[in-house]
């Protein structure tokens, strides 16, 4: 009960109706066994009177039952909204870092099936809620018929909840366990996409991938839902039992002990069979009780993990004279290398309108510096400064909206979210005829008309959404990388001077040399270290001298 008041904490309400609407319903079948156990012995004038409290009643049971059956769907889908909008807004106000961190299998996991187990416990509760008053009912009953017979049904129930604890406990260990390696399934589920191309190069790895690393943890799950589902299976099959057992004991035992006339003992057995429906039905449901358990576990875990960014609805910062880096610091471990690898210690500052080029070879660390420029990654020591102020927990997210970036692994939304002005889809098409992308690609209220591009027009795209949110800090990663010659030398030569002529701060990560001389300075890294800095000119003249 107390899962279900968690899970319904905004509509308490609501789930109380439904759950008396439930109990009601349950009552009621009870009521109409024990109407019918007296029809069976009644006179006509009686049965007149019976038949009127039958129809009442019966009419009573339909219109709760459906009553409760509609307010726990409205519940569950409730339920699952909500869940699913603070997994999203907690994703939303994490950490960049504590997001890398985490990875996307696990939450993209929680977003859908962990909810849907959610669901699934509020489709079941009806039934859940009906059954159990049934059964109480009966009971009930079979208390006003023989209190011997109610006594030895407690003490049976008392045997029955104690074996049905020990296999329900042992059930839900292997349900956690499957959960946590469903996980790694989600992730190489989303492999056999990404990695497609790959896999079909390669016979070999194909193989590999499928027949061991795939199917080795579909069977692990598969071993472990079975082992937990097998003992509900068992905790059922003992409840079973032990309602039979209760049944001959009553029949065989205390009915010679304590002598009951004829019409007594029929109603024993007319309730006695009419209980197996409704316990078999409530054992069998017992299993969506424990997995939505293990869901709402596992989202709660992902959400702790997620520690909340402060600072989110700080005032936005417009503009700044100067940033500083001093002395920052980033340290993370690369698998490839076996190694951590240590960023820094980076003294940097950026002005208004200038255009620089971080410099160095692969794995330098100038996509690591990059994002600690723009606030994804907090200096580990160090600090940076706006205009002489430190950037803090407090300030960094309106910190990072001084910046628009196309990283190299940048990702487009199919609309400019977030970007509103009056001319925006004349703006943005005009754009769209600059970066020759106006014959695939038309821009209505706000969105793409395609994101269906090669990788080189795609980045053209990242480039138009950059420009429209017409930030003071322009920050590109690579970006020519997967241009033509022709459109490499019109970014280079003509794009990059025109951002800095109005006033804007651009950072060029690029390889491309022939270029360097273009810079107003340079900042070259190497294995995470700031090795050489100057004017942009001078490349070309240790080019020319080399």
């Amino acid at each position: 009960m107390s899962l279900l008041f968690k899970l319904a904490r905004h509509s308490r309400l609501t789930l109380l109706v439904a759950l008396a609407t439930s109990l009601v319903s349950g009552f009621g079948n009870a009521g109409l066994v024990a109407l019918i156990n007296q029809a069976l012995s009644a006179s006509k004038t009686q049965l007149a009177h019976l038949g009127a409290q039958f129809v009442v009643l019966g009419v009573v049971v339909l219109v709760t039952r459906t009553l409760s059956q509609t307010l726990f769907m409205s519940l569950g889908q409730r339920a699952k909204a909500n869940l699913r909008m603070q997994t999203i807004r907690r994703l939303g106000d994490a950490s960049f870092r504590h997001l890398e961190q985490q990875g996307a299998s696990r939450s993209l996991a929680v977003l859908t099936q962990d909810l849907d187990a959610i669901v699934m416990l509020f489709v079941r509760m009806p039934a859940l809620a009906m059954q159990s008053a049934v059964i109480i009912g009966c009971l009930a009953y079979l208390s006003v018929l023989s209190w011997q017979i109610l006594l030895v049904a407690i003490v049976t129930i008392g045997v029955g909840a104690a074996g049905f604890r020990v296999a329900n406990g042992r059930a839900l260990f292997h349900l956690r366990a499957s959960r946590k390696r469903e996980d790694d399934l989600v992730r190489h589920f989303r492999a056999l996409f990404d990695g497609a191309k790959e896999l079909k190069l390669h016979r070999a790895r194909r193989a590999a991938f499928i027949d061991d690393t795939l199917s080795t943890n579909v069977e692990a799950v598969r071993v472990q839902r079975t082992r937990g589902y097998v003992l509900y299976a068992a905790a059922a099959s003992w409840g079973s039992f032990i309602l039979f057992a209760f049944i001959g004991i009553t029949l065989f035992v205390v009915a010679l002990r304590y002598p009951v006339n004829p019409h007594v003992m029929s109603g024993y057995a007319m309730v006695f069979l009419y209980m197996i429906m409704p316990i078999e039905s409530l054992l069998s449901a017992i299993p969506n009780i424990g997995t939505a358990r293990v869901a709402l576990e596992r989202i709660e875990q992902v959400n702790a993990e997620l520690p909340l960014e402060k600072g989110m609805d700080a005032p936005v910062t417009r503009g700044f004279e100067r940033i500083v880096l001093e002395g920052v610091t980033h340290r993370y471990f690369r698998e490839k290398e076996n190694e951590v690898f240590t960023l820094g210690p980076i003294d940097l500052s950026f002005r208004p309108g200038e255009l620089i080029y971080l410099i160095g070879g692969n794995g330098s660390g100038k996509t690591t510096l990059a994002k600690m420029i723009v606030g994804l990654y907090a200096p580990e020591t160090g600090r940076i400064l706006v205009n002489g102020a430190s950037v803090d927990e407090g300030s960094r997210d309106s910190y990072r909206q001084l910046f628009s970036v196309v990283f190299s692994d940048f990702f487009l939304f199919d609309s400019l979210l977030g970007i509103r002005f009056d001319g925006l889809d004349q703006t943005a098409q005009d754009l769209l005829r600059q970066l020759q992308l106006d014959h695939k690609v038309r821009i209505q209220d706000g969105t793409f008309s395609t994101l269906d591009l090669s990788q080189g027009q795609r980045k053209r795209l990242a480039l138009l959404v950059a420009y429209l949110e017409d930030r003071p800090f322009y920050l590109f990663d690579e970006w020519a990388a997967d241009q033509d010659p022709l459109f490499k030398d019109v970014f280079y030569r003509t794009l990059l001077p025109e951002l800095k002529a109005k006033g804007k701060t651009v950072l060029v990560i690029t390889h491309d040399d022939r270029y360097f001389h273009l810079a107003d300075r340079y900042i070259k890294l190497e294995y995470g270290q700031l090795v050489e800095t100057g004017v942009g000119a001078n490349l070309r003249v240790l080019s020319a001298n080399g």
